[in-house]
């Protein structure tokens, strides 16, 4: 897998490298063409790979997963203090595996264009409690607090459900990764007034200023950690594909897909992602959800 990786950033940089060959001219436009044909079939080809190594490892891991799941309920003889504690580390790594494994077919479904969304009428607060709920034992096992506190402001609207918990679970997952034993992390929700003006559209003739609007058109939602925080310079790099961020004293697991998988999945809902940090600092990672996405109609259809 990690050769199909080393491929994927490989072809992007070849895309890079074309762009420049295009903007200094000095190649044929047929030349070009055809090497632009090349990489994009090449690329194609590593992300179908990417996708059908992870398929091919998700059945060897649910049965791995149920065989850790009976050992724990004790179905087949007691256990030892020490063998509870070694299902536990198993338990833990089984999901970080299942984690990287739906990275990669998310990442594929969304190179391929092939993402369709669920839009139904919901509550952000049980979306939120839920995540938390999952994601509390993890935080448990590296002695970091979890909290989160529902907000009485929000009242159900139109959202992806699943996916916006997918964008949440990466976003905790990098917070586990970089905040220290002792730390806390706090997951919060709120309603927000997006601003926002097409800057291509004139504005109408008998308009003399904006005028401000006190009622929210989206939900802000952010993840604050008291990690090492992340210095201005990679405030956009950390969300391209395949980017790490070397931090001292932090393990180098993942594939450097989470971010950019948050990214890509919060621009589909019509949204806005981004990262308020300095080094030393912590980080928190917000990103608004417009409480009407693109292309659905007031009452929760598309």
């Amino acid at each position: 897998m990690s050769t199909v990786k080393g491929e994927l950033v490989g072809a992007k940089s070849q895309g890079r490298a074309l762009a420049e060959e295009v903007h200094a001219g000095g190649n044929s436009h047929q030349e070009l063409l055809q090497a632009y044909m090349q990489l994009q079939e090449r690329y194609h080809r590593c992300t179908d790979a990417l996708a059908a190594a992870a398929h091919d490892l998700k059945t060897p891991l649910a049965i791995l997963s149920g065989y850790i799941e009976l050992l724990q309920n004790e179905k087949v003889g007691p256990l030892s203090e020490r063998q509870r504690g070694i299902l536990q580390d198993m338990q833990g790594s089984s999901a970080r595996l299942e984690h990287f494994i739906q990275d990669f077919l998310t990442f594929s479904v969304l190179e391929t264009g092939e993402l369709k969304m669920k839009y139904e009428v919901g509550s952000m607060n049980a979306c939120l409690s839920e995540i938390c709920n999952f994601w509390s034992f993890r935080f448990q096992q590296k002695g970091i607090a979890l909290y989160f506190l529902a907000n009485e402001k929000l009242q159900p609207f139109v959202f992806d459900f699943a996916k916006v918990q997918r964008v949440l679970s990466n976003l905790l997952d990098n917070a586990a990764k970089f905040t220290p034993a002792g730390g806390t992390v706090w997951l919060h929700a709120e309603p927000h007034m997006w601003e926002r003006r097409s800057n291509y559209l004139p504005a109408p003739a008998q308009e003399r200023r904006k005028q401000k609007s006190e009622v929210a058109n989206s939900v802000k939602v952010s993840v604050s950690d008291t990690g090492p925080g992340i210095a201005p310079e990679f405030h956009q790099e950390i969300f391209d594909d395949f980017f790490r961020l070397a931090q001292a004293g932090v393990s180098g697991e993942g594939v450097g897909l989470g971010l950019a998988i948050a990214r890509r999945l919060v621009q589909a809902f019509g949204g806005k992602i981004w990262v308020e940090s300095d080094q030393g600092s912590g980080s928190k990672f917000c990103f608004l959800l417009p409480l009407l996405p693109p292309g659905v109609a007031a009452g929760g259809t598309r």
